[in-house]
């Protein structure tokens, strides 16, 4: 048993990515399989959030940044703490009972929820250690334990900060168009968004900078480039802070 674990806490991550081809809200998951020992009969087929039972020596910052790392390679992503989950009867579905037994870990265990926000390309994929694979938010596989439900959670805050800080750049290349920000709404929010309107918001905006650059490699008429800026962000900063949609 590792002595640097406390046994009933741990920490669960949701992984945000956006992919701004094909305009589409992610979230990364890993395959969960468990075979019979003596029938190699398949007991668990799902998949589920990466997390880790919290150590002794850290924080919950501390291990939700390691949880990611081990995912993705990635540090110094934005990350959230969003919601505790202790329901007694959170983790005990047959498959996960069958797991729990696997694995041997504590059936009672209290879980903090933390939502991190990424570029789907920022994550490699093809050598993966966990074989994680991106999966729209609207189109999730089947899942264990409680994880559907803490996707869920962490997409309702999602789309609530989105509206309040700028947090949706985070998703986003440092050069983007106008457009592209659209996209990203449209696809976190599920609405359609009018163009006009939003466009004259946007550019309005002091911390949304005009590059003197245009979109290279489209087969369309190239359009405008734009950066958002931080530290003009800190200096206008309005508690609504981008737009009404």
């Amino acid at each position: 048993m590792n002595s640097k674990k406390i046994d009933n806490i741990s920490v669960d991550c949701v992984v945000f990515g956006y992919d701004i081809n094909a305009k589409s809200l992610n979230v990364l998951l890993i395959k969960r399989y468990l075979e019979s020992k003596t029938t190699q009969e398949v007991l668990v087929n799902d998949h589920v959030l990466t997390g880790y039972h919290v150590h002794k020596e850290e924080t919950l910052d501390q291990t939700a940044t390691r949880v990611l790392k081990e995912l993705t390679g990635l540090t110094d992503q934005y990350k959230k703490q969003f919601k505790a989950f202790g329901n007694p009867d959170r983790l005990t579905s047959k498959k996960d009972l069958l797991w729990i037994e696997n694995e041997g870990f504590n059936s009672r265990t209290i879980t903090i929820a933390y939502y991190f926000l990424l570029k789907t390309e920022d994550v490699d994929l093809e050598n993966n250690p966990y074989s994680a694979t991106w999966f729209p938010v609207t189109a999730l596989p089947e899942l264990g334990f409680d994880h559907e439900k803490i996707i869920l959670e962490a997409y309702k805050d999602l789309k609530v900060k989105c509206l309040s800080e700028p947090i949706i750049f985070k998703l986003l290349p440092d050069k983007f168009t106008i457009n592209e920000v659209q996209d990203l709404y449209q696809s976190i929010l599920g609405i359609e968004i009018d163009n006009r309107n939003f466009r004259r918001k946007l550019i309005n905006k002091k911390y949304i900078i005009a590059l003197d650059e245009k979109q290279v490699g489209v087969s369309k008429k190239p359009a405008q480039l734009y950066m958002f800026s931080k530290d003009v962000y800190d200096k206008v900063f309005e508690k609504n802070y981008l737009i009404s949609i």
